[in-house]
């Protein structure tokens, strides 16, 4: 198998974090790719027509995309089980919550480094932390439970989220009035698939 991807995208993360878990990470060859909302690469259309990553390029069936559909593809081959059944919808909702704080947060960089300077629009900006804010402010408040308890693909997502706010956004500060999460959060960073996947530029 092939990953396309970037070092420095959250998405991304979350899948090897997942091939970390599942003892899968050296069945994967690594494809980099430079890629923004303006530019995609040959490499990353040819897997994924959307211009977005990861993409999972296999060897027996077309490549797959996006994060949770390879996350889930990696789980079932490894028989990982990070979608336990008894809890699996509020599993799936907790990791949808980590990609929709990633979402906006991703577009508040592309809005700086795309945008020339006169177009970058600050309410925007500010709309998009504010979801971001809401869903960690939700977790922390309604989700911790989830966080317990051995692993699931909830945890990885929500704390490769929260990664992504410290590596781009750590001026924003998520962790005030979120002392639940931040405590959590200081403990499942220091695993070994997390401080194997850091991002990095």
């Amino acid at each position: 198998m092939k990953l396309v991807y970037s070092p420095a995208s959250p998405f991304v993360r979350k899948v090897a974090v997942v091939l970390h878990e599942t003892g899968q990470f050296d069945d994967v060859d690594l494809l980099p790719v430079k890629t923004t909302p303006v530019s995609t690469p040959a490499e990353l259309q040819s897997a994924n027509p959307l211009g977005k990553i990861p993409a999972l390029i296999r060897g027996d069936g077309p490549a797959i995309y996006d994060s949770r559909v390879i996350c889930q593809f990696l789980n079932d081959r490894a028989g990982g089980g990070l979608y336990p059944d008894a809890s699996r919808w509020e599993v799936m909702t907790l990791e949808a919550t980590a990609d929709g704080i990633l979402d906006a947060a991703v577009l508040m960089v592309y809005e700086s480094r795309v945008r020339p300077a006169h177009m970058v629009y600050d309410d925007w900006v500010e709309a998009q932390w504010e979801k971001a804010s809401r869903g960690v402010r939700a977790v922390n408040d309604r989700w911790m439970a989830h966080l317990t308890g051995p692993l699931n693909i909830g945890q990885i997502a929500i704390a490769c989220a929260l990664g992504y706010l410290d590596f781009r956004h750590a001026d924003r500060n998520w962790r005030k009035g979120n002392d639940a999460l931040d405590d959590w959060f200081a403990v499942f960073s220091e695993r070994d698939s997390m401080t194997a996947t850091r991002p990095g530029d």
